[in-house]
């Protein structure tokens, strides 16, 4: 059990970071941009719940969020706030690909749902996607 509980609370803190990180950058979008970032938002406040809800099931406390996260970058206008948004997935991503590996079948399919929602959104903010969305880009 404890490999599923390390899977959901890796999976939990990124999308604790990910909302973080989506208040910072939406206080400098407007129009569709913003409400772009809006709707992503609310999708990592609802995978969040989801996760919170999985680990308590299980007889596990949920990781809580920290007071503040440190940014790769700063951010200051609208190129940085949409490049923070397409970090952030990528970051989400990568932290759902711990659910992929498990054995349980359910978690297994929900974390690869997660993984490909992080790929479309990033993509939607980059313009482009890796192959394998979550896992490091060779060179």
């Amino acid at each position: 059990m404890e490999p599923v509980r390390s899977a959901l609370q890796l999976a939990l803190a990124a999308e604790h970071a990910a909302i973080y990180g989506y208040g910072v950058l939406g206080a400098h979008l407007t129009g569709i941009l913003e409400r772009a970032a809006q709707q992503d938002w609310a999708a990592h406040q609802v995978a969040r719940d989801t996760l919170e809800s999985k680990l308590t099931s299980l007889g596990a406390q949920p990781v809580p969020a920290q007071d503040a996260y440190q940014l790769p970058f700063q951010v200051g206008a609208i190129p940085a706030a949409v490049s923070l948004a397409a970090f952030l997935e990528d970051r989400v991503a990568a932290a759902y690909l711990g659910l992929v590996a498990l054995d349980d079948p359910g978690l297994r399919a929900w974390g690869a749902q997660q993984v490909r929602a992080s790929a479309v959104r990033a993509t939607s903010w980059s313009g482009s996607t890796a192959a394998f969305p979550g896992l490091p880009v060779a060179r």
